[in-house]
């Protein structure tokens, strides 16, 4: 009886033993379904937040700055000047990727399966797990700023009022004539079954197709560098301060940041819309409406930000 008992409680230790252990390691693995806010900018900046009010500052293992980013595939990937790419599973550890270019680059995007980074000289990159990146002819020599993917429809845009949309990624076709000007674009975004480009002197150009494109009044001659679009609402950052909303993308609301700081990205996530800056300047809001301001921890000028679900 004695040696039975004996049987049973060395048993119900070792059960101890194997539960307590898998609680720790459940504890303390990181996971990439935690919900991510990733900003970048000058210096090889990188900032994370799971809410967009606390940040912590990751290493990133470049002093190149840095000007966009997406998540996709289980993957972060951030791009920069002199042909930069970064990748991380989970924001706080960075890996360098071959781009092949030395060129500029000015954002990313995933979408359709797809990364597809655009920069300086007209240079399109496309990869599918942010590793191996393959080079696309996109006919132009014009920096290109901005990307997106809706409709079934790639669209890039920047320099001199360029606009060039492509059904695969790989074949590029001009819009330029239809946008209707010579502005530099920053930024384009696909939502609620509509293109939106961004650019200098507040100009703003809806589209359904990416091929025709509407002029919209934006209230304001200051650049523009960011768009998003989250929760049924349009927003759009730019210089000192600026925030504009809108619920079709066609009338625009001014809406007070509470800064005179440039802004220069804005991301929606986690209930949260979060808008990048000059100087560090990060800024937070539920609506689009009323902002707050975080600490951000670096005075380094973040460029944009992302976020993963």
């Amino acid at each position: 009886m004695n040696k039975v008992l004996h049987i049973i409680l060395i048993s119900l230790f070792s059960l101890t033993v194997i539960s307590c252990s898998e609680k720790e390691e459940s504890s303390t693995t990181p996971t990439t379904s935690s919900p991510l806010f990733v900003g970048v900018g000058d210096n090889g900046t990188i900032l994370t937040s799971s809410d967009g009010t606390t940040w912590t500052s990751r290493t990133s293992g470049t002093t190149e700055k840095l000007r966009g980013g997406a998540y996709g595939n289980s993957t972060f990937v951030v791009v920069g000047f002199s042909g930069t790419i970064l990748t991380s599973p989970d924001g706080t550890t960075w890996t360098s990727r071959t781009s092949g270019t030395s060129n500029n680059l000015g954002n990313v995007t995933y979408k359709n399966s797809t990364f597809m980074a655009v920069g300086n000289s007209g240079t399109i990159l496309t990869s599918s797990d942010g590793t191996g990146w393959t080079t696309r002819t996109s006919g132009t020599t014009k920096n290109l700023w901005g990307v997106t993917y809706g409709n079934s429809t790639w669209v890039t845009n920047g320099d001199n009022g360029s606009i060039f949309t492509s059904s695969d990624g790989t074949s590029w076709d001009n819009r330029t004539s239809a946008s209707g000007t010579t502005v530099e674009f920053n930024e384009v975004i696909y939502g609620n079954s509509t293109f939106v480009s961004f650019g200098y002197s507040g100009t703003i150009l809806t589209s359904s197709d990416g091929t025709t494109w509407d002029n919209r009044t934006s209230g304001t001659t200051y650049v523009l560098p960011g768009g998003t679009y989250g929760n049924s609402i349009f927003v759009s950052v730019g210089d000192i301060g600026t925030i504009l909303t809108s619920s079709d993308a066609t009338t625009w609301t001014s809406r007070t940041s509470g800064t005179s700081n440039k802004l220069r990205g804005v991301t929606y996530g986690n209930s949260t819309f979060v808008a990048v800056g000059k100087s560090g300047t990060i800024l937070t809001s539920s609506d689009a409406t009323t902002w707050t301001s975080r600490t951000s921890g670096t005075s380094e000028h973040l460029r944009r930000v992302t976020y993963k679900e």
